[in-house]
């Protein structure tokens, strides 16, 4: 096993700083709290990362045993984001198929104008689907140890990845509703907008990749950082394509006339 480290003890401390200071903000307190834990957890999470790749990389420290442990690791990782994302899709679904009268007993709400699924996000699911592919591509490429091969399909996911996220921010700029218009808005925006978070997220780790592809860290049996973060994509990639289906299309329909045919049918 690796040497103790100080930093996950407190990577714990600073998230707990900027959680309290964040409540404290909002109930009009200083955000001085908020921010210098803030600070503290960058500073934190940025020193673990580094001694994570020294140990990797240049000590080999990372045995079998600690390779396993990273993967269940991330693999606990992306269950807990499944069910953060399950839980907003359970409140999207729950207000779409029972219709409150605050919003006229229909869905969407009345008033509401939903984005067109058949112009930019279908655009989006493309874009999305091709950077999840190219990643694939960069990691076929390294484990048969063409580097820059790799390194060129891990650029287009890249790229792929920014072009997604620009869309997504011009889709918004001229979005006919805002977070504010009934639980609609609420949660149309919630949910893309965390998407687009970690579809930023996911660019950055895909970036970070590519750096450590150039400079010699990956081989064909030492690759547990690429392969965390192709994971990583492929699950917002599956989280894009579910709120595709069900916000942008299924979500855009009346949905009381469709759960009444349900109901006829069965």
């Amino acid at each position: 096993m690796v040497s103790l480290s100080p930093w996950p003890l407190s990577i714990g401390g600073f998230t707990l700083g900027m959680a309290g200071g964040l409540a404290s903000w909002l109930h009009g307190h200083s955000m001085d709290l908020m921010m210098w834990s803030t600070l503290g957890l960058t500073l934190a999470t940025k020193n673990w990362w580094r001694d994570m790749v020294v140990e990797g990389t240049y000590q080999g420290f990372h045995t079998k045993k600690v390779t396993s442990g990273f993967y269940w690791g991330m693999g606990l990782l992306i269950l807990s984001e499944v069910l953060f994302f399950f839980s907003f899709f359970w409140a999207f679904l729950h207000s779409a198929l029972a219709p409150t009268p605050e919003i006229a007993c229909q869905w969407p709400p009345l008033g509401i104008s939903p984005v067109n699924p058949i112009t930019w996000p279908l655009f989006n699911s493309i874009i999305l689907l091709t950077s999840g592919a190219l990643a694939n591509l960069a990691y076929l490429y390294l484990m048969m140890g063409k580097l820059q091969k790799a390194t060129d399909a891990l650029n287009g996911a890249i790229l792929a990845g920014i072009l997604f996220s620009g869309i997504q921010g011009y889709e918004y700029y001229h979005a006919p509703f805002t977070i504010a218009d009934s639980v609609f808005g609420s949660a149309f925006y919630i949910l893309t907008g965390f998407h687009g978070l970690h579809v930023l997220v996911g660019t950055i780790m895909l970036q970070v990749q590519k750096k450590r592809l150039q400079y010699l860290h990956f081989s064909p049996k030492h690759h547990v950082g690429f392969l965390a973060a192709i994971w990583y994509w492929h699950f917002v990639d599956l989280v894009w394509l579910m709120l595709f289906a069900l916000v942008y299309i299924w979500g855009t329909a009346n949905m009381v006339d469709i759960w009444d045919s349900i109901n006829t049918l069965s």
